[in-house]
């Protein structure tokens, strides 16, 4: 094929997985989760890790970095990039084609633009001085950085302070921010019409609700798993547990999470058209294409 390396990214609710698990059957590929929590253990349901969408046809797809963290720890974009390089390694050892798939657009963006990223050293010093700062004043210094996508940095203050721990680093350090060799990639985007996302989005939570993702948040909680890192994972996980703590009741519950999950949605093709603008080409799909003229625009392209 013309391109050995495809990614397939677009926000959550528009069928990435089971479109990727089927392209990747008929052109021999293994696919490779670009998703910031299906890396975590027993955090299923609400991580939307669909492990059945890997099989298509009696055939388990081969899929990597799912499951490899334990739920309760941090596992960052640093970590996330080393194990995709050598998730990367094995499958070309095995002549297979590869499919990078998720809605994280900076684990997928720190991979193919092979930024050279280093696990940053706690600064005790540093926090020290920002801990006489306001949340707010906090927030605002980090704005002076970066656009503020990834709104799970400002959720609490130790997210915050880690953040802007990282970005104090880099500035002090810029030759660390160099790139490692870029992943040349073609790339397929999903997306819809937003009300029709949104009443996926919507439906689904509805039924991970009903089938079981409050039990496994519980099920986290009683396995000894901190509830304020579940609070840090944020979506489901936070409001769950707020739930658990009886901060909120079931029906805040659901409109909370539910209006989050929709702002996320918004943040992630906010990402992609970023992504767009840095000069990456994104190939879209409708998703509401059959499966039939997805796999023919796709294979057009890289055929």
């Amino acid at each position: 094929m013309k391109y050995p390396f495809i990614t397939l990214l677009g926000p959550t609710a528009t069928g990435k997985t089971k479109f990727a698990a089927l392209l990747a059957d008929t052109i021999g590929a293994e696919i490779i989760s670009a998703d910031s929590r299906q890396v975590y253990k027993g955090m299923d349901i609400g991580s939307g890790k669909d492990i059945k969408d890997y099989t298509i046809n009696d055939t388990v797809i081969p899929y990597h970095l799912i499951d490899i963290a334990e739920a309760g720890t941090e596992f960052n974009v640093f970590q996330y990039q080393q194990a995709a390089y050598q998730a990367i390694g094995n499958i070309r050892k095995r002549n297979k084609n590869i499919i990078l798939c998720g809605g994280s657009g900076m684990y997928i963006e720190a991979l193919l633009k092979g930024y050279k990223l280093f696990p940053v050293p706690t600064n005790d010093s540093l926090r020290e001085q920002l801990s006489e700062k306001s949340f707010e004043e906090l927030t605002a210094l980090l704005a002076q950085f970066r656009p503020l996508h990834n709104q799970t940095d400002t959720e609490d203050i130790s997210r915050l302070l880690r953040a802007l721990e990282i970005e104090y680093y880099y500035s002090e350090h810029p030759e660390l921010l160099s790139r490692t060799q870029p992943i040349e990639s073609i790339i397929f985007g999903l997306k819809g019409d937003r009300d029709l996302i949104r009443n996926r989005i919507t439906a689904r939570l509805k039924e991970r609700l009903e089938n079981g993702m409050i039990e496994e948040v519980q099920k986290l909680v009683n396995e000894g798993v901190s509830q304020m890192q579940l609070v840090r994972y944020g979506l489901e996980y936070k409001y769950i547990t707020l739930y658990l703590q009886n901060k909120i009741d079931k029906e805040t519950l659901f409109s909370k999470l539910n209006i989050a999950i929709h702002q996320f949605s918004k943040r992630q093709m906010t990402w992609f058209r970023k992504m767009e603008r840095s000069g990456f080409v994104i190939h879209w799909m409708d998703i509401l294409w059959s499966n039939e003229k997805k796999l023919q625009f796709c294979l057009e392209k890289l055929l």
